[in-house]
């Protein structure tokens, strides 16, 4: 790795992916109760309401916050707007396991998008690591059957989370950017705030045009009650705020590493909530993922 991880920001980027493993199995706990994009919408609603009283001030007329507008409307389209929604439309027909390993590929999209748009330097060490975690991806994607990808064969889900991962590694390269006021960014509330603002009127619009094609269906009751709220507090506010800092101390190519450790806890969850036990393809992929982000990220 490029730079020296304290057992701090080891922590600060631990709780992410065990919070982002949870949000899986819920997602697919309650996807036949709510449409997906409506779940994202009504989850950043909720957040956005918990955050009010402490960064209400980034919301005037005066705030720091709008002189870098476009900056915080790219953050929300892809950090609030994007990547949840496409997570819970790949849980409609993927499984948590499946869509947090697909996940696992963050590190090769995170080089890929550093080299391309930021300027980041990539060493044949790293490409040789890329490979081995793509190896891992494409185990997924075909069951553990190689003539499945042959024949285009598929889960929408996973091809969902393909891009949800690409739209976060975007997201998390535009984070290690730093170009706004200490007012803002110095405040971790007033910072996901300014990001809520423009992503909540994304995710807004996008569960306008679900309602608009006729998912409209929402099945109130305690069980999807919780789920909202869980997903509101921990996969929303709390690891966002984890991921940010962790992600300004460590860099984005570091910090990538740790998304893999999100299908090891959606392994255990799923096993012990969905009754999905991981298969030896699996093990197999994440083996191959985490061999190459090791690979990749060895000085």
């Amino acid at each position: 790795m490029t730079q020296k991880i304290t057992p701090g920001t080891a922590v600060l980027l631990v709780i992410p992916p065990l919070l982002w493993a949870g949000n899986a199995v819920v997602g697919r706990l309650v996807h036949d109760l709510i449409p997906p994009i409506t779940l994202n919408f009504i989850r950043w609603v909720l957040a956005f309401a918990i955050l009010l009283p402490l960064a209400h001030g980034v919301l005037r007329a005066d705030s720091p916050l709008w002189p870098h507008w476009r900056r915080y409307a790219l953050l929300g389209l892809l950090g609030i707007g994007a990547y949840n929604a496409l997570q819970y439309m790949a849980l409609q027909t993927s499984t948590p396991i499946n869509v947090t390993l697909v996940g696992s590929s963050m590190p090769v999209w995170m080089l890929a998008v550093g080299a391309l748009f930021f300027g980041a330097t990539v060493t044949r060490r790293q490409v040789l690591g890329a490979l081995l975690s793509v190896c891992g991806v494409l185990l997924v994607l075909s069951r553990g059957e190689w003539s499945q990808l042959l024949a285009f064969r598929l889960v929408p889900g996973d091809l969902f989370m393909l891009l949800a991962t690409i739209s976060w590694a975007f997201y998390s390269w535009l984070l290690s950017r730093t170009s706004e006021p200490t007012s803002i960014r110095g405040d971790w509330a007033a910072f996901l705030m300014a990001q809520m603002v423009f992503g909540l009127a994304w995710s807004g619009s996008f569960a306008g045009a679900e309602w608009a094609s006729g998912r409209t269906h929402i099945e109130w009751g305690w069980p999807l009650i919780a789920a909202l709220a869980f997903i509101a507090v921990g996969p929303a506010v709390l690891a966002y705020r984890c991921w940010g800092v962790g992600v300004q101390r460590a860099g984005p190519a570091a910090a990538g590493f740790f998304i893999n450790l999100t299908p090891l806890f959606a392994g255990v969850l799923s096993a012990a909530f969905l009754g999905d036990t991981p298969k030896a393809f699996h093990g197999v992929a994440f083996a191959l993922i985490v061999g190459g982000i090791v690979v990749s990220s060895r000085r």
